[in-house]
């Protein structure tokens, strides 16, 4: 593998990262590991009330539930039909009409009539869903999490990026709002390589953010996103 990400499926920034990383592949030849990062059992001790936005809980317990179905989808039908799978996740859950912000849209996307759905688009089997219950999966996930948090520290989020695995720096991000052209692509792996590479680097951060040009946010291409300031994973300020 040329690159690992960790990724949750209900990220948007995670998604938008891989939709680069994906294309920035085809050009520069890159081979894509996906690995899971759960936000659910990331955040296991933090108080969800005071910390994030209402509906925030139960997206990241319908992440969970999908990580489950992905940790099981690997290792019955291998690291390709994880690929499919996480393409999948990322079409049904972010490349489609606004999603309210309540918490019953976003465990309708936990649900197994929407993780079938999703199964379906990838060419798997629906019973697959079993594993959306099946907490036995949340060791695989776990323990992925941790090694992601391993190599980049905890005050991190997702996605989580390792060039040149297993013994390349990871980090967290790049966090982009807007999608690159095709030499964009290129050009951005390049330049976050080239300070992944280089010893001692730490960090290169700010916490305004622009929503994500994705249909699931009502912000076309031809958009710009509104400007939020995001704290720690979230976009309202901690209490």
């Amino acid at each position: 593998m040329d690159v690992r990400l960790w990724f949750d499926p209900v990220c948007p920034f995670c998604w938008m990262t891989s939709k680069w990383l994906r294309l920035a592949a085809t050009q520069r030849d890159l081979a894509i590991e996906w690995r899971f990062i759960s936000l659910r059992l990331l955040n296991a001790g933090v108080d969800y009330d005071a910390q994030f936005p209402p509906e925030y809980e139960a997206g990241h317990t319908a992440g969970l539930r999908m990580l489950r179905v992905a940790a099981r989808v690997r290792k019955e039908h291998g690291a390709e039909a994880l690929d499919r799978l996480q393409e999948a996740f990322g079409h049904h859950v972010f490349e489609q009409e606004p999603v309210p912000d309540t918490a019953n849209a976003r465990e309708r996307q936990g649900s197994e009539a929407f993780v079938a759905a999703v199964l379906a688009t990838a060419g798997l089997p629906t019973t697959l869903t079993e594993a959306l219950e099946d907490s036995t999966w949340d060791e695989v996930v776990q323990a992925e999490t941790d090694e992601a948090l391993a190599l980049t520290g905890r005050d991190v989020g997702t996605p989580i990026i390792q060039v040149d695995p297993p013994d390349g720096l990871a980090f967290f991000g790049p966090v982009i709002s807007r999608m690159p052209t095709e030499e964009q692509a290129g050009e951005l792996w390049d330049h976050a390589v080239g300070l992944a590479r280089f010893p001692g680097f730490a960090e290169l951060k700010r916490s305004l953010r622009e929503q994500p040009q994705l249909p699931s946010f009502g912000v076309s291409t031809d958009q710009v996103g509104i400007t939020e300031d995001w704290h720690g994973g979230s976009r309202r300020q901690h209490r």
